[in-house]
């Protein structure tokens, strides 16, 4: 078992598509923490609220307006930057979403992903990439079972789909492009359902559950029953920076796929998440809407990430009621100065650090 410290990323240019999403701008905050040099690539944030804004992000990074699916776009905001790694974030990310826009879907995360590696393979430079897809690239057939890497890549909505051709374009210049001695480093990352304060996406359920509780409304579940591994959003970050050190280190024992998932214990139900979301908020209803208008989604869903563990010497750190504890704690924080939410966001990371690894 190996163990990568994260002080590697001091002085490092680090380049992120998606800067401005949820995942993307918790990344940004955290590599500044390490005193990397962040330069931002992506579309302008949706929501006021959403963290970019509300921790000012656009004064702290270099960041570049972009859209992925642009290859030259991509192609010369990475060669300005000049990076020494890039981390690729940048996704349409919602399930509904791709059944109303399909073909916006695989353009953006599978042209989206192909262009970015093709910017990395025709630049010189970049020693490591690590490429963020999803949990649901994997060929669902909603049975009891953790997936492995190594398991059959599929998906039966778009957007899963989308997220499972990206992977194939991934492997694909990897062992292409990607395999010899003086070429970057490249691995693709999955991690659970994300949870975390600053993320105001809409149809996504902790969004749609903190709106609810803030404005006093009943949530309508649409899919209760289904089981979703959640984590809060430091858990696969922090894997995603333990595999880049580890890619800068040996990029050929690293290369390849990795899950970055919760333990067993936080896969549950919608249903059960909503409650326990509502325990420690003090207040809220809600109510599953029988009429079921909604479009297929899977039951069930977990990751193994037992590789993870053994060969980076990564493990989860949240339990599912500390995650669901540091997201409420997020979401409930007001009438603070970007400055201040920007110190509140630093302070949440290092009380993650210092959260001893379940075993």
């Amino acid at each position: 078992m190996n163990t990568f410290p994260l002080k590697v990323y001091a002085g490092k240019n680090v380049f992120i598509t998606g800067d401005t999403g949820f995942k993307g701008s918790w990344l940004a905050i955290w590599l500044l923490k390490l005193g990397a040099k962040v330069t931002g690539f992506g579309l302008p944030p949706k929501n006021l609220e959403d963290n970019f804004n509300v921790t000012d992000l656009t004064s702290k990074i270099h960041h570049i307006e972009g859209d992925i699916r642009d290859f030259n776009a991509v192609s010369q905001a990475i060669s300005l930057t000049k990076p020494d790694i890039v981390f690729h974030l940048a996704a349409q990310a919602l399930v509904l979403d791709s059944y109303r826009d399909p073909y916006q879907t695989f353009e953006t995360n599978v042209t989206g992903t192909l262009n970015v590696l093709e910017a990395i393979r025709t630049i010189p430079g970049i020693q490591a990439s690590v490429m963020v897809t999803s949990d649901k690239c994997y060929e669902n057939r909603d049975r009891v079972y953790a997936y492995r890497e190594s398991d059959s890549l599929g998906g039966r909505d778009p957007y899963s789909a989308s997220k499972g051709a990206a992977e194939i374009v991934i492997s694909s210049y990897t062992r292409s492009f990607f395999n010899k001695k003086g070429t970057p480093a490249i691995a693709s990352v999955r991690a659970g359902n994300v949870i975390g304060g600053g993320d105001w996406s809409e149809n996504r359920i902790v969004p749609d559950c903190i709106r609810a509780l803030k404005n006093n409304e009943e949530l309508c579940l649409r899919n209760p029953h289904a089981i979703r591994p959640w984590q809060h959003v430091l858990d696969p970050l922090h894997g995603y920076l333990t595999l880049g050190g580890a890619l800068l280190s040996d990029r050929e024992k690293f290369s390849g796929s990795w899950n970055f998932g919760p333990y067993h214990q936080n896969a549950i139900s919608v249903e059960s998440l909503v409650r326990e979301i509502i325990s420690q908020w003090g207040s809220g209803r809600y109510r599953v809407d029988p009429v079921v208008t909604w479009k297929e989604e899977s039951d069930f869903l977990m990751l193994d990430i037992s590789k993870a563990i053994h060969f980076l010497g990564w493990r989860p750190r949240l339990s599912l009621k500390n995650a669901i504890k540091y997201t409420l704690n997020e979401y409930r924080i007001g009438g603070l100065t970007q400055d201040e939410v920007y110190s509140h966001r630093l302070q949440h990371i290092d009380d993650y650090l210092n959260v001893v690894p379940a075993l």
